[in-house]
């Protein structure tokens, strides 16, 4: 296939679109492979979809080799099956919602767990139709609330997801592990630097977790890894390692003082070192009580929760999500404290809270016997040798504290060190919840149902695109890796006489009929343009067709090294075959 550049649909652009903020989003939009239409919403140019369609052919090829099989479902969606989950509710504002002219609810598919539950059990009877995988690749939808970094995080994607059926636990880990390594050929064939991960299931559902995470200081996810181990996670399902209890019976009683002008932990921490109590304090012998509020799907009304984690840790508000979802979570307002008059705010204490119904939680870190300093739930005091089990009991625990560089690994291994990345893929073992939304069952041997149990299974196909890009670049433009590139050699004819062109119009003949794929700048632009073009536009080869081909010689170029190479005419075709297949 021959893409002539003077009659493709391209315009490169020289500066930044102004609302780009990470690399991807400014070299896909500079090189034209992308155009906004709307807040979270791109079209893909010829050359976009071009690589769109060789990163689904990846995908495709890798899922087919295992078994599974590829279905499609509309966009557009009954909310019935969504109502038997009660998912209509729980995604909350992220839905796209519509009524049809006769007034009858839809979604736009997020996602389609239910739907492909009841197609199989629409079709499906016996245990000898099990197991099986079905998938498809597909635009989904969600209501973003800050779509951001270009088609990184959108409204409008597409997505593989698949879901395998199972009789058995066992046949489902099977299912599991098989989805696992087809991501893991798949991410080694688009050449992604990328980690797997413990993740939270989330909104999903299910119990085994993993995602898979490309490495880019521009990601929105935070990520640990053990320094003695393999051990990896997302910052939400890192889980913290409680320390032994305590005897609470030699710990001194506990007194309240006067504390003035000490709203937060560093101004505390200073005056009890201060007030000659013969012993040093710090931040983490302090607890502090965090207020949040929490509302369920579908309810109106908003739930006070505390959350007690010692005074030198922060709450991470993602793993305060995580913790509490599917219920949204914010901080508390003015208002909210003006409602509450037992909170004292910056003084607040377990005492207060428990005695009013306030649910609280601590972390893991308080445990029984031991010691805290905490709010007395009176302006400018607070209690020293407060005991957990002794002076307060609370209702359980939650883990959402910050996870820090070098706090000891889960696995009991080392220490945690943090990176960012890009989620793209993730894995669930689902179980049965689905399963038994719909009475999903086979008919056994015995002839009694069996309950079939589900894995899910999600790669972001179009998000893809961006992870590469954020990868492999450098300040002139792209750099794709081959076999998702949009071409396999890009020559430029680098002059405006008739020879010239003639001459890159013999090659790029004689490149095709090879079956290579060329894109030909032949357009009757400045040499300077066209290297700009091709370093912005990242084919990976480009061979430059100018005043040496009066020599009878071309030149070729790696657009990743920058290594430049005299080749004969005579010998360019099956010299650029062979790099284009080693």
């Amino acid at each position: 296939m021959i893409t002539r550049m003077s009659s493709l649909f391209l315009r490169t652009l020289r500066e930044d679109p102004a609302d780009a903020e990470v690399p991807s989003h400014k070299l896909l939009v500079r090189a034209g492979y992308v155009r906004r239409v709307a807040p979270g919403g791109y079209s893909w140019l010829p050359l976009g979809l071009r690589v769109l369609r060789n990163v689904e052919r990846v995908v495709r090829e890798e899922m087919d080799a295992f078994g599974a099989q590829e279905i499609q479902f509309p966009a557009l969606l009954p909310k019935e099956p969504y109502e038997a989950t009660n998912r209509w509710t729980e995604y909350g504002p992220n839905l796209f919602r519509l009524k049809d002219r006769r007034g009858a609810d839809y979604l736009l598919g997020p996602t389609h767990e239910e739907l492909f539950a009841l197609t199989v059990k629409g079709e499906y009877s016996s245990y000898k139709d099990y197991p099986v995988t079905l998938y498809q690749v597909q635009t989904k939808y969600r209501d973003e609330a800050r779509p951001r970094a270009g088609i990184l995080r959108g409204r409008e994607f597409v997505m593989k997801d698949s879901y395998s059926f199972d009789l058995t636990d066992e046949g489902l880990a099977k299912s599991y592990q098989d989805h696992r390594d087809a991501y893991v050929r798949i991410f080694d064939r688009l050449g992604l630097e990328y980690v797997i991960v413990s993740a939270t299931s989330g909104a999903m559902g299910g119990s085994a977790s993993e995602e898979f995470l490309a490495v880019a200081e521009t990601g929105e996810d935070t990520f640990v890894r053990s320094t003695e181990s393999d051990y990896a996670a997302n910052v939400e399902a890192v889980t913290t390692i409680a320390p032994p209890e305590q005897s609470i019976e030699d710990k001194p009683e506990a007194q309240v003082h006067r504390t003035p002008g000490t709203p937060t932990i560093e101004t505390l921490v200073d005056f009890l070192n201060a007030a000659g109590l013969g012993r040093t304090f710090t931040a983490a012998d302090t607890l502090k009580n965090v207020l949040v509020k929490t509302r369920e799907p579908g309810e109106k009304e908003w739930t006070l929760l505390a959350v007690g984690l010692p005074g030198d840790r922060e709450v991470d508000f993602k793993r305060l999500e995580a913790a509490v979802e599917p219920a949204e979570v914010e901080l508390l307002t003015e208002t909210d404290f003006a409602r509450n008059a037992f909170l004292v705010k910056g003084y607040i204490g377990p005492g207060a809270l428990l005695a009013n119904g306030v649910r609280y939680l601590v972390d893991p870190r308080v445990v029984r016997g031991t010691a805290w300093v905490t709010g007395a739930d009176e302006a400018e005091h607070h209690v020293v040798d407060l005991v957990a089990g002794r002076d307060f009991t609370p209702d359980g625990v939650i883990d959402v504290a910050e996870v820090r560089e070098g706090d000891p690994s889960p696995d009991g291994r080392g220490t945690l060190v943090a990176a960012r990345g890009i989620e793209i893929g993730h894995i669930f073992q689902l179980g049965r919840k689905y399963a038994d939304a719909f009475s999903l069952d086979a008919l056994g041997p015995d002839s009694r149902p069996v309950r079939i149990t589900m894995g899910s299974y999600g790669i972001g196909v179009s998000r893809l695109v961006a992870v590469i890009a954020e990868q492999s670049h450098d300040d002139r433009g792209l750099i794709w890796p081959r076999n998702v590139a949009p071409a396999d050699v890009h020559v430029v004819v680098a002059g405006k006489d008739d020879a010239l062109l003639a001459g890159g119009e013999k090659i790029a003949a004689e490149l095709h009929e090879a079956g290579l794929r060329v894109l030909l700048d032949d357009r009757r632009a400045s040499p300077g343009v066209k290297f700009k073009d091709a370093e912005l536009v990242g084919v990976p080869t480009i061979l430059v067709v100018g005043r040496g081909l009066a020599d009878g010689t071309v030149e070729v170029k790696d657009r990743r090294s920058g290594d430049r190479e005299e080749i004969a005419v005579a010998d360019v075709v099956p010299h650029l075959l062979g790099v284009v297949r080693s």
